[in-house]
C-alpha cells in the first residue's frame, strides 16, 4: 500500500500538482490519499478529492480510497499533528509506504506537516517548488518540466 498525505488549499493545484509530480516523476502512485481540510478550504476538498482520484486512475488504473479530516478551526494544531501521525502510523501497520506532502495550505500547517514527516518516519518529505509565480495556478500538465522541481526532503538529512 501506498499512502499520501497532504492538506487542502484554497487553491486546489497547490494540492494536486504535487501528486501528479510524484506519480511522473517518482512513479508513486497512491492507493491511499489523506486530505485534512478546515472551514477556510471546505468549498474546494471536493473538487481536490476529485482531481486527485483522477490523477492517480490515470497513472495507476486503480481507484484511490480518499479520506478526509476535517478540521473546525484551522488553527487546531494538535488535530493537525494527528492527522500526519494517524495516516503515517496506517501506513506503518499495513506495511507500506508513506509521503507526506507540504507544498499546500498555510505556512504553520506545511512546517507541522514537515516536522510529522520527518518525526514520526514517513518514507519521503514532498515538496513541489514552481519556480515562476507566471505558472501559479496551472495543472501540472500544463506545466514545463524545467519550471517545476520536486524535493524530497528525507533526502536532506540522510
Amino acid at each position: 500500500m501506498r499512502y499520501w498525505v497532504t492538506t487542502g488549499s484554497t487553491n486546489p493545484e497547490a494540492v494536486v500538482n504535487p501528486l501528479a509530480a510524484a506519480c511522473t516523476e517518482w512513479g508513486y502512485e497512491p492507493d491511499r490519499v489523506f486530505l485534512l481540510g478546515n472551514p477556510g478550504v471546505a468549498d474546494q476538498l471536493d473538487r481536490i478529492a476529485s482531481l486527485a482520484a483522477t490523477i492517480i486512475e490515470a497513472h495507476s488504473g486503480e481507484t484511490p480510497d480518499i479520506q478526509r479530516t476535517e478540521l473546525d478551526s484551522e488553527t487546531d494544531f494538535q488535530a493537525v499533528v494527528d492527522h500526519f501521525r494517524a495516516a503515517i502510523e496506517a501506513a506503518r501497520a499495513d506495511g507500506g509506504e508513506v509521503v507526506v506532502d507540504i507544498t499546500p495550505g498555510r505556512k504553520f500547517m506545511s512546517a507541522i506537516a514537515f516536522q510529522a514527516g520527518i518525526q514520526f518516519g514517513a518514507d519521503r518529505v514532498a515538496y513541489l517548488h514552481v519556480h515562476s509565480g507566471r505558472l501559479f495556478g496551472r495543472v501540472y500538465a500544463d506545466l514545463p518540466r524545467s519550471g517545476t522541481t520536486l524535493y524530497d526532503f528525507t533526502e536532506v538529512f540522510a
